[in-house]
Formats: C-alpha cells, structure tokens, sequence
C-alpha cells in the first residue's frame, strides 16, 4: 500500500512537470513569433492600460496639431492687423493730403475754381465755333482758344490735384447760357457773337480775374497759376479785338 502511494505520488509529480514544462515552451514561442508583444508586456503588464494610453498620447499630439492651428490663426490674425494698419497709414496719408487741400483759404479755392472755368468755356465755345462758322479768321481762332486753354486747364488740374480740390466737370449756368445762345445762332451773327463771348467779353473778363487772383492769392501755387495764365489771355484778347467782326458796324469779311 505505502509503495503503491508513493508510485501514485511520482506519477502525479512527473505528470504536473510535464505540464508545466509544455506551458513553457509555448509561451517561448508566442514570444518568438511577438517580440513587440513580448517587449510591451514586459515594459507595461498591463497590455489594455498601455493601449489606452498609447491612445490617449495620440490625441494630445492631435491637441497639439490644434494648438498649432491656433498658432497659425492668431499668426494669421497678426498679419490682418498688420494689413489694416497698413492701409490705415495709406489712407492717413491721402487724408493729409485732403486736410492740406482744406486748408486753403475759400478765397484762394475759389481762384482755382473761376480759372478752371474760364478755360473749360474757351474750350467749348471753340469747339462750337469749329463746327458752326464758315469763317476761316473765326475758325483760327477758335483752334488757338481750343489748344491754349485745354493746356491752360490741365495745368489747372494738377494744382487742384495737390492741393486736394475737387473741380466741376461741367460748365457753370452763366456759361452755359452764353453756350446755348451760341448754339442758336448761325452764319455771320454766330460769328459775331462767338467773338464778343469768347473773344473780347470772354478774355477781357478773365484778365481781370486773373489780376486779381495774381494779387490777392495767399497759396503760391495758386499766385503762380494766375501769373502764367495772364500773358496767354492778354494774347487773346488783342487777337481777338484785332478780328473785322469783333467791331461793331462791320461785316465778317467771308
């Protein structure tokens, strides 16, 4: 009985190292087949906590993307304030240019004003009398005021361009009265007319003007403009007083 125990007893025992023994060699070929598994049980014993945080490591690398994101915005929004002070200084600088323009006296605006109009109306009626006169001293005339005086205005607009002012783009009511009177007449009263409006009427007037605005101009530019208009105008007018049909009692010598 006792060695029948004994036997039982060295069975059982050889029985559990061989389980044993098969367990292990299983376990070394898992690990050879998986030396990352091997190695991440190993580091972590807990396989489903390290996955968790591999996880977890990853969106906070995702957050990080998102906090480079907001770097880039806020970089982004930087360089919009940087724009908008930018085109903040250009528009300061056009509003000094205005705020220089304003600054002139009304009387010295004004001067720019009537010089601007008194060439626009020697460029329209001279263009009228273009078309409308068969008259070849008329029609010279009319081509000396259209030259001169479109010059004389360009020259005007960039003054008014510096300074900051704005100048009509059209004729005035007096003007255009005097054009539309113009526009009604034909032959030699057309003629004759056309040399009292724009020939001695038109010059004597802006002569004055321009004396005027030569001494009572405060701003340089404006003196100046006034100054150099004069001897062109005063060429006008005795051209024009020298004209048969600027005479009263003549005829237009057709």
């Amino acid at each position: 009985m006792q060695k029948n125990k004994t036997l039982k007893g060295l069975l059982a025992v050889s029985a559990a190292a061989a389980m044993f023994a098969a367990f292990g060699v299983q376990a070394q070929t898992a690990g050879a087949a998986n030396p990352g598994a091997q190695k991440m049980t190993d580091a972590n014993p807990s396989t489903v906590v390290g996955s968790a945080g591999h996880t977890g490591a990853g969106m906070a690398g995702h957050a990080g993307h998102g906090q480079s994101g907001a770097g880039m915005s806020g970089s982004t929004g930087t360089g919009t304030t940087g724009m908008s002070e930018s085109m903040a200084g250009q528009s300061g600088t056009a509003g000094a240019t205005a705020a220089g323009g304003t600054k002139m006296s009304k009387a010295d605006s004004k001067a720019i004003m009537d010089m601007a109009m008194v060439n626009m109306a020697e460029v329209e009626m001279g263009k009228m009398a273009q078309s409308k006169s068969q008259n070849a001293e008329v029609k010279t005339f009319a081509q000396q005021m259209i030259d001169d005086h479109t010059k004389g205005l360009a020259e005007v607009q960039a003054v008014a361009q510096a300074k900051g002012i704005t100048l009509p783009t059209e004729l005035d009511a007096k003007h255009k009265a005097m054009a539309a009177k113009l526009a009604k007449l034909e032959g030699e009263k057309f003629d004759r007319e056309y040399m009292k409006m724009g020939g001695t009427g038109g010059h004597k007037d802006a002569l004055a003007m321009l004396k005027k605005n030569e001494k009572n101009a405060k701003d340089a530019d404006v003196k100046g403009l006034a100054t150099k208009m004069k001897p062109t105008v005063e060429q006008h007018l005795k051209a024009a007083q020298q004209m048969p049909m600027a005479k009263p009692g003549t005829t237009s010598g057709k």
